[in-house]
């Protein structure tokens, strides 16, 4: 078998593994796909996959994958070489939902891959992140995604509280999850449309980006543990927003 033609690491090349990750963007077409690297068993799953979007794949083993990717990457035999998603402006969120997150300075991609799944689970209209202190947009975050980074159009913003001012201008009722917040989740009059803002591992919520927050929010939780990952979080905020918002 001849030695796979990877492409250079570069900042116009997004890297994509595992099956839910390649087949979103197989289906989603918001990114040009350059490269389709596959084992065979995989290859003939994804044929069809492969065949409606124009690809052939290019044969290789796993032990090629885990040279280019990491022993420690699941790549599940298969991987695509593509260019990176188009950022969109907050002006071009379209609201269908309605909903909004805006994530400040959330680092680990584990984490920010799980909230785009969340977020394309719960129909979410767009994530908000920082240019700087943000995962790269594909790898380990695209993989713990499964899929959702493909579905939910994503603003890249250079100031974070500038954007929350901006959303707040455009009509959005910006709330921000914090464990020292007055009011519990459950007893905030939400209207849409609305931005759930996150803050990062640990730290929580910036001082300037509370300050921009019309209300501030707190998960209760019944247990012996009170705080959750961020991510956990997400999900938590998410399933009672959807519950307390009117349908649209």
């Amino acid at each position: 078998m001849p030695q796979p033609a990877f492409r250079r690491p570069s900042a116009e090349l997004s890297v994509l593994y595992g099956i839910h990750a390649v087949r979103a963007a197989l289906g989603a077409r918001r990114r040009k796909i350059l490269s389709v690297f596959a084992t065979p068993p995989m290859a003939q799953r994804l044929s069809g996959d492969l065949a409606e979007a124009g690809l052939t794949p290019q044969i290789v083993s796993n032990e090629d994958l885990a040279r280019r990717l990491g022993q420690n990457a699941v790549h599940q035999g298969i991987m695509i070489e593509a260019r990176p998603l188009e950022p969109i402006d907050l002006s071009d969120i379209v609201p269908v939902s309605g909903i909004v997150l805006a994530l400040d300075q959330i680092t680990d991609p584990h984490n920010v891959g799980a909230i785009m799944r969340t977020a394309a689970a719960f129909g979410v209209d767009a994530v908000v992140t920082t240019e700087r202190h943000s995962p790269e947009l594909s790898g380990v975050m695209a993989k713990a995604a499964s899929g959702g980074l493909d579905h939910v159009p994503i603003a890249l913003v250079g100031n974070f509280a500038r954007a929350l001012e901006r959303l707040g201008n455009m009509g959005y009722l910006r709330v921000g999850l914090d464990s020292e917040a007055p009011i519990a989740f459950e007893a905030a009059p939400l209207t849409r449309p609305l931005v759930l803002v996150l803050g990062g591992e640990g730290k929580g919520l910036r001082r300037l980006s509370r300050k921009k927050c019309d209300l501030l929010v707190r998960l209760d939780m019944p247990g012996p543990i009170k705080s959750l990952n961020v991510s956990n979080a997400c999900a938590v905020a998410l399933t009672l927003t959807r519950h307390k918002l009117t349908p649209v």
